[in-house]
C-alpha cells in the first residue's frame, strides 16, 4: 500500500516502501564526558507521546537534559596559611543553558524556542517538552533536539517519530555532535575548536566526512576543511580539531559556521546531519604611550610647565573610560581624563605643573580604561630631564650696577668742594 499526501519539504523520512529493508533502531543515550572543569550538557534520555503518531495527530517529545559534571567544583584560596591550615572555598560549576530547540526535519513543531533556561548544577536534569505535529505521509522522521549552553558550547540530539509504521527503530548509527569553543575570541587571534562527534546508535558510522563552511571573509580555518574518519563504532566517540584564522578587521558578534556531518549506515544508507560552530569575536583595545613632549619645549627648574603625554589605541575595540595619571613629585594637576579612544586613533593627556627639580627625575605614568574584556590598568616607567637654572645674566646686570654706582662715586668725590685747591 503506497502512502498518500503530499511530501510538504520533508528533510528526513523512511518512506513506508523501504521498511521490510529495514531493521531495528534503538538510540541509546547522547553520551558526552567532558572534564569536572568543563561541564556540558547532554541528552540523556527522551520520550515520544504518543510512540506511534497518526498523520496530522498532535503530539510530544520530552527530552531529559543532564548537566554532564556530577561534582564539578572550583577551588579558590582565600588567604594565606594560618596555624597550618589553609583557607579555600570550594564551589559547584554550573552549566547555563542559552538555548533548548527542535528543528522538525518533516515534523512540524509548535511553538517557539526555549530561550534562556538558566543554570543546571552538577548532576542536575531539566524536562523540556515541544509539542508537534505528525506530517501526512507515514514514516519515520528524525527531528534533532539543538541545546546551546554559556561558553560556546552545543548539543544536537536526533529524536526518532514513527508516523503510522508498525515497526520498531532500525538498530542502524545514529550521529550527534557537541562542540567546544573558547570563550571569546579576539580578531586577529587564532580559535582553538574541538568537534566531538558521538555516535549514539548501535552499530558503526562509516565513511565519516565533516566537511566545515565558510561563516564570512574575516574567519577560515588554518588547515583543512574536509576531515575523512573511517568509522565510528556504536557508543563511541571521535574528535575532531579545528583551528580557525581570524581577521582583525572582524566584526564584534557571534559568528556561525556551518558544519556538515556526512556518514553511511550498516545498511549502506547515506546520511547527512548539520551542525554549527559559534565563534564570539569580541575586539580588545591595546593602548600605550605614541609620544611626550612638554611647552616649553625647554625650561630650567622651578619653571612652571605643561607635560603632554599622548595615548594612543592600537588594538581592535574602543578603549573607554580613560585616565592617565604621573607620580612626579611636583605641584600642579597629576591626573587627566580623555574619554573614549578608537582603534587607530590618540588623545593628548595634558599635566600643568608647577615646576621640577633640576636632572633626570624618574617618575610613572599610569592609564586606567576598560573595554569589551574588562577593566586594565598599565604602568609606564619614564624620566623627565630639567635643566639648571640659569643666574648668569643676573650675575652680570648686577656687577653692571655696581660698576655705575662706583664710577658716580668716584665723580662725586672729585667734583666735591672740599676737594678743590
Amino acid at each position: 500500500m503506497k502512502a498518500q499526501g503530499k511530501n510538504n519539504g520533508l528533510k528526513t523520512m523512511i518512506p513506508v516502501r523501504y521498511i521490510p529493508a529495514c531493521a531495528v533502531l534503538i538510540i541509546a543515550l547522547f553520551l558526552v564526558v567532558p572534564s569536572s572543569a568543563e561541564p556540558t550538557v547532554t541528552v540523556s534520555s527522551y520520550e515520544v507521546t504518543p510512540p506511534v503518531l497518526m498523520p496530522g495527530d498532535l503530539g510530544t517529545i520530552t527530552v531529559m537534559l543532564t548537566n554532564t559534571a556530577t561534582s564539578a567544583t572550583i577551588s579558590e584560596n582565600l588567604g594565606p596559611q594560618t596555624s597550618g591550615f589553609e583557607s579555600s572555598k570550594t564551589t559547584d560549576i554550573s552549566v547555563f543553558i542559552e538555548t533548548a530547540g527542535l528543528e522538525g526535519n518533516g515534523i512540524e513543531v509548535m511553538g517557539e524556542n526555549f530561550q534562556r533556561i538558566g543554570d543546571l548544577g552538577p548532576g542536575q536534569t531539566i524536562p523540556i517538552t515541544f509539542l508537534i505535529r505528525a506530517p501526512s505521509a507515514t514514516g519515520f522522521y528524525f527531528p534533532e533536539v539543538w541545546v546551546d549552553t554559556k561558553g560556546g558550547r552545543s548539543t544536537r540530539y536526533p529524536v526518532p517519530v514513527n508516523v503510522n509504521t508498525r515497526i520498531a527503530v532500525a538498530k542502524l548509527a545514529v550521529m550527534g555532535a557537541s562542540v567546544t569553543t573558547p570563550d571569546a575570541v579576539t580578531p586577529g587571534d587564532p580559535a582553538a575548536v574541538r568537534l566531538n562527534l558521538i555516535n549514539s546508535g548501535e552499530s558503526a558510522a562509516e565513511r565519516v566526512i565533516v566537511r566545515i563552511g565558510n561563516a564570512s571573509t574575516s574567519i577560515s580555518v588554518k588547515d583543512t576543511e574536509l576531515y575523512h574518519i573511517s568509522a565510528i563504532p556504536a557508543g563511541q566517540h571521535e574528535s575532531v580539531d579545528i583551528t580557525f584564522i581570524t581577521d582583525r578587521k572582524a566584526p564584534n558578534g557571534i559568528a556561525a559556521i556551518p558544519v556538515t556531518i556526512q556518514y553511511y549506515t550498516i545498511d549502506g544508507t547515506k546520511h547527512t546531519e548539520n551542525a554549527a560552530i559559534s565563534l564570539n569575536i569580541r575586539g580588545r583595545a591595546e593602548v600605550s604611550i605614541a609620544s611626550i613632549e612638554t611647552s616649553p619645549e625647554r625650561f630650567a627648574a622651578s619653571e612652571p610647565f605643561n607635560l603632554i603625554i599622548r595615548v594612543e589605541n592600537a588594538g581592535t575595540a574602543d578603549a573607554k573610560s580613560v585616565r592617565a595619571t604621573i607620580d612626579l613629585p611636583v605641584g600642579g594637576s597629576r591626573e587627566a581624563f580623555l574619554g573614549k579612544i578608537k582603534p587607530g586613533n590618540d588623545a593628548p593627556a595634558l599635566f600643568r605643573l608647577n615646576g621640577a627639580p633640576a636632572g633626570e627625575t624618574p617618575y610613572t605614568a599610569t592609564i586606567y580604561y576598560n573595554d569589551e574584556w574588562g577593566d586594565h590598568e598599565i604602568a609606564f616607567p619614564l624620566s623627565l630631564a630639567v635643566t639648571p637654572a640659569d643666574y648668569s645674566g643676573a650675575i652680570i646686570g648686577v656687577m653692571v650696577l655696581l660698576i655705575i654706582a662706583a664710577g658716580a662715586w668716584w665723580l662725586f668725590i672729585r667734583k666735591s668742594p672740599d676737594k678743590e685747591p
